[in-house]
């Protein structure tokens, strides 16, 4: 590590990495997620189904840069996270303070960069981007606030900044709410931070959060707050299977996605500002942003005990808790296990990246998370010769699937991005339904491809769809592979003359 880098060095860092990740979004085919959210960037919203509309905001700015393309839908997440790494650089370097303060910019700007965690994960265009980018402005913002005499106009300023901040985190992702809800814990947590809860700060900050929030609130006010009910129910519904495997695959997806090395660091860096040896003078700033991190942390691993939690979900905590991580440089054994941890994350990363190129893991494709982007252009290839061969000129023919990732990849893979359904009967619901369904655009004698999981015998949605058309016609097998491994099967059924009637109950509405 460099004893006393310049701030150039960091920006370097930062911007190194946020072009390497560029590359990699503009290489590398857009998962089925990621069209989702792209069909969302089409149909503008204060709200959707499943999240707040930051991504769906961010990819139309890409679109509108690079096109319907794998650069253009990733273009803004990927400029988010060069924010969100340039902002907590920042929050470390006035954190620490005096001549480490630097240090522990670079430090943080080579963690960042090397994490499969962030160095992956913020190249997609999902609401992690942005999420991360406003909660490290506030993190920031926090920071600035206890360099500040409390009920100063400058507290008073970065608290509004910070409020400013958080709203924009709230309006990328419901958990969001997280982030406020760890630092009043960690304000109640000492009599040395308790006092700014009696200046007006907070609270101006917490009604400035709310107002940017707004019209997300006044979407679901009018869309029987579908994105609050969704996400309870997406960390609290009851699952079956074990509590304990569950609580094990969120710590291994945590060490897979930080390495264990840098894991065990964060939390002995935790720990160790929770109970200090000796405190601080940082200490008031310290311990809040410590029981930030274990608030955000320790809500993951009680849902965990309702579900299973995905491997990403806790990356929120990591923002405050790499201030902690850093903070502790200087001591050789630190440093020592830090390079270590560093070292490894980064060929964590570099076999990522290798592997959205060249399968390296050992594991068939169906299990392989980069697979999942493989073969949709195929999928829309063997769509185009159905269509073609059937094009009839008194009868359309609609696009449709039964989940919405199999209807946003066929939209954004087909020449021209038609209009394509999602039918939801044997999926769960999504944004799909709250779009005009195919029974609202066709007209009677209109025809249908609907896409399903290839199945022995009819599909039960084809079962269900069956009696609303005159014809039901199985069709071609679509073998969805990549390098040759079979990824999943899918197949193609061919409805033809709607009789204008539609199903009136889903098969089951899981998620």
């Amino acid at each position: 590590m460099v004893d006393a880098p310049a701030p150039r060095l960091t920006h370097l860092v930062v911007i190194a990495s946020g072009l390497v990740r560029l590359a990699i979004a503009a290489l590398t085919p857009v998962f089925p997620d990621e069209t989702y959210y792209w069909e969302w960037s089409r149909h503008l919203a204060a709200g959707y189904y499943d999240h707040p509309p930051m991504i769906a905001w961010l990819i139309r700015l890409g679109t509108m840069v690079a096109g319907d393309t794998a650069l253009g839908v990733r273009l803004g997440a990927v400029i988010a996270g060069v924010v969100a790494t340039l902002l907590l650089c920042a929050a470390a370097r006035r954190y620490v303070g005096g001549g480490g303060g630097e240090r522990a910019a670079l430090l943080t700007a080579v963690i960042f960069a090397t994490m499969p965690l962030s160095a992956a994960g913020l190249t997609l265009a999902t609401p992690d981007a942005p999420l991360l980018a406003a909660a490290a402005a506030t993190i920031y913002a926090l920071v600035r606030v206890f360099e500040t005499a409390a009920g100063s106009r400058d507290s008073a300023a970065w608290w509004c900044g910070a409020g400013a901040a958080l709203g924009l985190a709230f309006c990328s992702k419901i958990t969001s709410a997280l982030l406020p809800l760890g630092v009043f814990a960690g304000l109640l947590s000492s009599a040395a931070s308790r006092v700014r809860l009696r200046e007006p700060g907070p609270y101006l900050a917490t009604v400035i959060a709310l107002l940017v929030f707004l019209p997300v609130i006044q979407w679901n006010a009018r869309h029987d707050w579908v994105s609050f009910a969704f996400q309870l129910q997406h960390g609290f519904g009851g699952t079956s299977g074990s509590v304990l495997k569950r609580e094990l695959d969120l710590l291994g997806g945590q060490v897979g996605l930080v390495s264990p090395i840098l894991f065990t660091m964060f939390a002995l860096a935790v720990a160790r500002t929770l109970w200090p040896s000796r405190p601080s003078a940082s200490y008031p700033i310290a311990r809040v942003v410590a029981v930030t991190a274990v608030v955000i942390f320790g809500f993951f691993m009680y849902s965990a005990t309702r579900r299973r939690v995905e491997a990403n979900w806790p990356a929120l905590a990591y923002l405050p808790a790499v201030l902690l991580l850093v903070s502790r440089a200087g001591n050789a054994r630190w440093d020592k296990w830090l390079r270590a941890g560093v070292v490894l994350a980064g060929i964590l990363t570099l076999v990522t990246y290798v592997n959205a190129f060249v399968p390296v893991l050992p594991v068939p494709a169906r299990r392989d998370p980069a697979a999942r982007a493989s073969g949709w252009k195929d999928l829309a290839a063997a769509v185009r010769r159905l269509d073609s061969t059937r094009s009839r000129p008194s009868e359309r023919i609609h696009l449709a699937a039964d989940r919405y990732q199999e209807a946003s990849a066929l939209a954004f893979y087909l020449p021209g991005h038609p209009e394509t359904y999602s039918v939801n009967l044997s999926s769960r619901a999504n944004q799909y339904d709250l779009w005009p369904p195919f029974a609202a655009r066709a007209k009677s004698g209109d025809a249908m491809l609907l896409i399903v999981d290839d199945v022995e015998g009819t599909h039960p949605s084809a079962s269900m769809l069956a009696p609303h058309f005159t014809t039901l016609e199985k069709g071609p097998l679509v073998q969805l592979t990549r390098n040759g491994d079979l990824v999943k099967n899918l197949r193609i059924w061919l409805l033809g003359g709607w009789r204008g009637t539609w199903p009136t109950s889903r098969l089951r509405s899981g998620t």
